[in-house]
């Protein structure tokens, strides 16, 4: 016997941000209830609105299964004494079980025999535990700042509880929740059914809230907002630009969706359109327009929560609220420029980055210098990193990033054109802080990637040197954002970066600054990039022991390390290179028990059997190839080439006597090894390589 159960809570509007992850972990929590208990279920399904979270499960079983208790006692051989009596240890344990000695079972092992107790639990009905199984998933819900209301103390949740329903199959189950008793009756739209609807079934629940203009499907109710958007814009001549943090947003506030088209005053359209997007995102939740070439339209798309009889009114609303805004920005736009990006950078000397590291004005003036020294040595236009550098943060002061923080950068990059600073320079401003989060784009301009690497090295150098590394969870300056973001530019911008190089400058900057970093700093800084170059590498599904093969060698240069390693990778797929792998380990132990530090080079006299003149004869024609190939940076090339000296390898090991007695032959070999090992290791360290 089986029957569907349906949780509902009915609350006062849930905060957007909360309802986002209450939709996935309600059913997440009953799911674990249910499964601890034992007790059998089909598909387990979700719903949330602003006022409605609920869960429903199907085929539920009526009850728990009959559980088989086995309990062991003391062995037999401790549990009778001479005459066959139970001793205190065998009627202690019947007692524990509440049987008499003579009721319990006997227990084989490998061990002995022991007694044993028996038994059958009958399963429990599972409406009797679906009160607490309704209390301790919600209670365990991963939920933002609780709240009390009312007189009682009937705990707290994220917003009050009005209505509580939980029906199995046509059955009210008997329980209560936050002080409300549970029923078979939920609510509507507050303005098109405010009345209550009563529910049958768990079946019923999401057709009779549909009745009462309700999307309870989170799903269905995200999809019918991206259409209707999506079209509403077409019929406004332009595409929408929808965002899926808004589009979540908005899918949180509104029960039952409707898309209607305003309009402003193309005036706004002066002001840069990441201001105007802001505005309209960020303030008001609406979706912004852009015509076939990308402009932002004077239109944009409003969802309400509702279905007015006359949407004229709720047009004529929504662009009155938001005309306000947009002559905020453009203010804010109009104001900013009468004070150029370099006249604010004496006012940085006001803000302070952190307490030791200093000011704003600090980090400006050894992000520049640290950028112009990037660019020199990559023969990227050294005074505009500086410049862009130096820039950095001024318009960290102006209005307009004040009100809207997410333009830092982006305002940086429109404020100096206007200013009239090179083109170089207004990029770098916009890309310093690309990537933002992950997956976001880098800085496609040299300028802009190297201004960009020096703020991420310098803030890392900065709080690993003043003892301020990330710890656990807690990572108030991003560091670890901070230091993938650094990797990705120079791997994938393709920059031939050295990161310990870099890093040594960013120390030097610091310390004439008078900042007392450790002494450790940049080698904690290198270690700490490379735990994230490899969780990097981690989710793209490299294998962790071909990135210690590339660690092995030490590489300085990221993008380096990323052309070795996935050489490394398609390597490994070659039946050669786990022999070449058992190969160098083997080579690392002879050399390790060797007592000879130094062996010298190879003397081709001394050369005497067959196989150990093959190799080094094989040595010395890869040796011709896998020079030039890694000059050029071509790692695969050069590991294919040294796939070519596994039959001389193998051969070697088969035939050849390291370790002999003869001293000047034993040298002699173990320095073909070495030099075989060399030649291993100018690419990556081979025998970290596992099957």
């Amino acid at each position: 016997m089986s029957a569907d159960l349906l949780i509902e809570l009915g609350t006062e509007e849930l905060p957007p941000s909360a309802l986002t992850g209450l939709v996935e972990s309600l059913p997440a929590a009953v799911a674990r209830e249910l499964d601890d208990l034992g007790l059998p279920h089909g598909p387990i399904e979700g719903f949330a609105s602003a006022r409605h979270l609920a869960v429903r499960i199907e085929a539920l079983a009526a009850r728990q299964p009959d559980q088989a208790i086995e309990r062991k006692g003391p062995a037999v051989t401790a549990a009778f004494d001479e005459d066959g009596e139970p001793t205190k240890a065998a009627l202690g344990f019947a007692h524990s079980c509440g049987v008499a000695v003579e009721e319990l079972g006997r227990l084989e092992t490998a061990k002995g025999e022991w007694l044993a107790y028996r038994t059958t639990q009958p399963g429990e009905a599972t409406e009797a535990l679906l009160p607490g199984v309704s209390e301790r998933s919600i209670d365990n819900l991963p939920l933002p700042k609780r709240m009390r209301w009312g007189t009682g103390d009937a705990g707290a949740f994220v917003r009050p509880v009005h209505w509580l329903v939980v029906l199995y199959g046509r059955a009210v189950v008997p329980c209560s929740l936050f002080g409300v008793t549970a029923g078979r009756t939920t609510r509507g739209h507050r303005s098109h059914h405010p009345g209550l609807i009563e529910l049958s079934d768990p079946s019923a629940y999401v057709t009779a809230l549909r009745d009462g203009y309700v999307l309870v499907d989170w799903q269905q109710r995200r999809q019918s907002i991206r259409d209707q958007v999506t079209a509403s814009g077409a019929e406004a001549g332009g595409e929408v630009e929808i965002d899926d943090k808004l589009l979540d947003e908005v899918t949180a506030l509104v029960e039952w969706p409707v898309a209607m088209v305003g309009s402003f005053d193309r005036d706004f359209l002066r002001v840069p359109p990441e201001a105007l997007v802001s505005s309209m995102e960020d303030h008001q939740k609406y979706f912004p327009i852009r015509d076939g070439e990308g402009r932002l339209m004077a239109r944009f798309v409003a969802v309400a929560n509702l279905a007015s009889r006359d949407p004229a009114q709720v047009i004529a609303g929504n662009e009155r609220v938001i005309r306000p805004r947009l002559a905020d920005a453009a203010f804010f736009w109009d104001q900013d420029r009468r004070t150029r990006l370099v006249e604010r950078v004496p006012a940085l000397h006001d803000v302070v980055f952190q307490e030791t590291l200093g000011t704003l004005y600090d980090k400006s003036s050894r992000v520049a210098r640290l950028a112009q020294s990037l660019a020199h040595e990559l023969g990227i236009d050294s005074d505009a990193a500086a410049r862009a550098g130096w820039l950095s943060k001024a318009d960290l002061l102006t209005q307009m990033v004040d009100e809207f923080p997410e333009l830092q950068g982006i305002m940086g990059e429109y404020y100096a054109l206007e200013d009239g600073e090179g083109p170089l320079v207004a990029q770098a401003l916009r890309e310093v802080y690309q990537p933002r989060f992950g997956g976001d784009s880098i800085a496609t301009s040299g300028c802009g990637a190297m201004v960009a690497m020096a703020e991420r090295l310098d803030t890392l150098v900065g709080l690993f040197g003043i003892g301020q590394p990330p710890t656990g969870s807690k990572d108030p300056f991003a560091l670890r954002r901070a230091g993938l973001g650094a990797l990705r530019i120079a791997i994938e911008g393709g920059w031939p970066l050295d990161l310990r190089r870099a890093l040594e400058q960013a120390a030097a900057a610091l310390k004439e600054q008078g900042v007392p970093l450790a002494s450790n700093t940049v080698r904690q800084v290198e270690d700490f990039l490379m735990e994230r170059l490899r969780a990097y590498y981690r989710e793209q599904g490299l294998s962790p022991d071909s990135f210690d093969a590339v660690l092995g060698q030490d590489p300085t240069q990221p993008k380096d390390f990323d052309r070795r390693l996935r050489a490394v990778e398609a390597f490994r797929s070659r039946p050669e290179a786990l022999a070449l792998a058992e190969a160098d380990k083997r080579i690392r132990n002879i050399r390790r028990k060797s007592e000879a530090a130094d062996v010298g080079d190879v003397s081709e006299a001394d050369l005497s059997e067959e196989a150990e003149i093959v190799l080094w004869q094989a040595v010395q024609a890869a040796e011709s190839k896998v020079g030039p190939a890694i000059a050029d940076g071509d790692y695969g090339d050069a590991l294919n080439t040294l796939a070519g000296l596994r039959d001389a390898v193998d051969r070697f090991f088969q035939e050849v006597m390291v370790m002999t007695e003869e001293a000047a032959q034993r040298h002699n070999r173990l320095a073909l090894l070495s030099h075989l090992a060399g030649l291993f290791h100018q690419v990556a360290d081979l025998a970290e390589l596992q099957g």
